[in-house]
């Protein structure tokens, strides 16, 4: 959750570092540091600061020259945010320093020992524990000092380690964090996350879990943490640098938002067969035998990611009449889960590494299961681990909270709905049906996003509310929960969401004027259910936003959308919520790109 850059070359080191984190920024950002050598110098030397990156940058002193380094931006998990907290940490001999994302989690056991041999330690964090294990080490070679320590140690961690002796490389490691090298032209890179790299390089180099490396300026090489050299070429990232910039907008949330017509065209492209009415989904590894053998599709996803998921479980069931249903990931290992062979896994991830999603993956991998993937990021974790799977084509996504990506994969199910359906028994014509309703949602999302303005003005009237209802009904209720979920991340406004028939069932004892309720009301066979729901609420002095299909006479305020197929409406109707959270947000003066409390790729459990 975390945020590491390092660099080894000829360039003066401390602004490529100080880039790299501004672009890392969001990944975690309660305080940040760097630490920086050279082959002529007699140390280390480090800057470290409680806070966002322009306030570590404040601290640089003007004569803070080197051609190596690691930084890092921080995710309090061990200890306060706070100067001493921030990475990266040091040896009491100066000489070793460590940048660790992850969790140590056999750290209170090793803190004891060392603490019992007299190491004093200047932080509450799990990594110190590292840096003074490797301090520590007899062994001659810094690779086998790193090897010796990982060996004590339980947990995840991607770590970078400088040791002033050894001041012609890096040393990095993976087991359960990203950790990414960039090649260059007699300089390289390594990262938490591509953003950092793709203004310097488009070569990369992704470690997987147990494998460590050693970069130096000219050259490096990858093995196992048990020695063994592996072989890694470096591959070709597809996306540029200004695919991280803002592009003319105030905040990169505005920019993914109105991003979302043309990363929806993406995931189509290509991929729509017309002459058979169904999609090309190459990734799958699925024939139609296999495909009709599937007798149950459980999706496994965190956050956003398994609303998402909760949308495409309902649209397998309609299209393909599989049963299907969605669990949040970090439950489905901890129940000790019954994996069966006829069931289809598929685990959602923008990131492509959330921990608690790749952990419910390689249980079930041990366990023989079938594992697809839906992810964004290319060459990422649960996308190498996963038999198979389906690329989103979002692009990056800086925001921490997730818009144009959960858009994307809510398509990239209906691709795999139609997929399946029209395998077993969806007809040719609703086949052609589906696709005609995905080829308008470009469109239909730009009309949207035209409505702006009337949304930013709903937004302002109902930003004074301390609490907020959003409710919907069997395709609506997943939009209600993700639409619920946009509002406390960006706005900090509580809000929950129900079934609209269950506010019978208690939830209406809430109801009053200072309890606005959004209710989705799309225009299909339960449009009279959810509006007797609106009645139940006005009949009780609520206030009402609907975002539906026609104004709705019971409401306050109408967002209306644009009507698609009845199977594809959700994927329309959370985009006007996207901005409602948005304008909310903006109303409120909150930090809108990095909500407090949260990080963009969750890679801690």
């Amino acid at each position: 959750m975390c945020g590491i850059v390092g660099y080894i070359g000829r360039r003066d080191v401390a602004p490529l570092l100080l880039e790299g984190l501004q672009r890392l920024e969001y990944r975690g950002y309660d305080s940040a540091g760097v630490v920086i050598t050279s082959p002529k110098s007699t140390g280390l030397k480090m800057v470290k600061a409680k806070g966002r990156v322009r306030d570590l940058e404040a601290k640089v002193p003007a004569r803070f020259k080197g051609t190596t380094g690691i930084a890092h931006t921080r995710w309090a998990t061990h200890g306060a945010p706070s100067d001493e907290n921030a990475h990266p940490h040091m040896s009491g001999d100066n000489k070793v320093a460590v940048v660790h994302n992850g969790i140590i989690d056999n750290a209170s056991d090793l803190r004891a020992k060392l603490t019992a041999e007299g190491v004093e330690f200047l932080s509450e964090t799990d990594t110190e524990v590292l840096t003074h294990l490797i301090a520590r080490s007899q062994q001659t070679d810094l690779e086998d000092k790193v090897r010796e320590v990982l060996r004590l140690i339980e947990g995840t961690y991607g770590i970078a380690v400088l040791h002033a002796d050894f001041p012609d490389r890096i040393v990095v490691a993976r087991n359960g964090s990203p950790v990414v090298l960039g090649i260059g032209d007699k300089e390289m890179f390594v990262a938490s996350d591509i953003a950092a790299l793709v203004s310097h390089t488009r070569q990369i180099v992704t470690l997987d879990d147990g494998e460590m490396a050693t970069l130096k300026a000219d050259d490096f090489r990858t093995y196992t943490t048990e020695g063994t050299r592996t072989t890694a070429s470096p591959t070709t990232v597809e996306w540029e640098a200004a695919s991280y910039d803002m592009g003319g907008h105030d905040t990169y949330m505005h920019k993914e938002i109105f991003e979302q017509a043309d990363a929806v065209d993406r995931v189509l492209r290509g991929r729509i067969d017309d002459r058979f009415s169904t999609v090309h989904l190459g990734g799958l590894n699925l024939d139609a035998r296999e495909a009709r053998s599937v007798r149950r599709v459980k999706i496994l996803g965190c956050g956003t990611s398994y609303h998402a998921g909760l949308i495409g479980a309902q649209m397998i069931e309609e299209l393909a009449r599989i049963p299907a249903d969605a669990e949040p990931a970090s439950e489905f290992r901890y129940r000790n889960p019954v994996v069966d062979p006829d069931t289809l896994y598929i685990a959602v991830s923008q990131s492509g590494e959330t921990y608690d999603v790749l952990a419910a993956v390689q249980e079930l991998k041990r366990k023989g299961a079938r594992v697809f993937g839906v992810v964004n990021v290319v060459g990422s974790a649960i996308a190498r681990e996963s038999d198979a799977g389906v690329y989103v084509h979002a692009g990056p996504e800086v925001c921490v909270v997730s818009t144009k990506c959960f858009t994307n994969t809510t398509v990239a199910f209906a691709l795999l709905a139609l997929h399946l359906g029209r395998i077993r028994d969806l007809s040719v014509a609703d086949g052609k049906r589906i696709i005609e309703g995905l080829r308008k949602l470009p469109a239909q999302i730009t009309a949207i996003l035209d409505q702006e303005a009337e949304i930013k003005k709903i937004a302002e009237e109902y930003a004074d509310a301390r609490s907020m209802m959003f409710i919907g009904r069997v395709r609506g209720y997943p939009v209600a929960r993700e639409a619920s979920l946009k509002l406390k991340e960006v706005s900090y406004i509580h809000a929950e969401a129900y079934p609209a028939s269950e506010l019978k069932h208690g939830p209406l004892a809430l109801i009053e004027p200072a309890l606005p309720t959004v209710a989705i009301v799309p225009d299909d066979d339960l449009l009279e259910k959810n509006r007797a729901a609106m009645e139940e609420i006005k009949a009780r002095s609520g206030r009402i936003l609907a975002v539906a299909h026609q104004e709705q006479e019971k409401a306050d305020r109408t967002i209306v959308v644009p009507k698609n197929e009845d199977e594809l409406d959700p994927i329309l109707m959370g985009i006007p919520l996207q901005l409602l959270a948005y304008h909310t947000a903006l109303a409120l003066g909150r930090d809108i790109d990095k909500p407090r409390n949260l990080a963009k790729s969750v890679t801690v459990e």
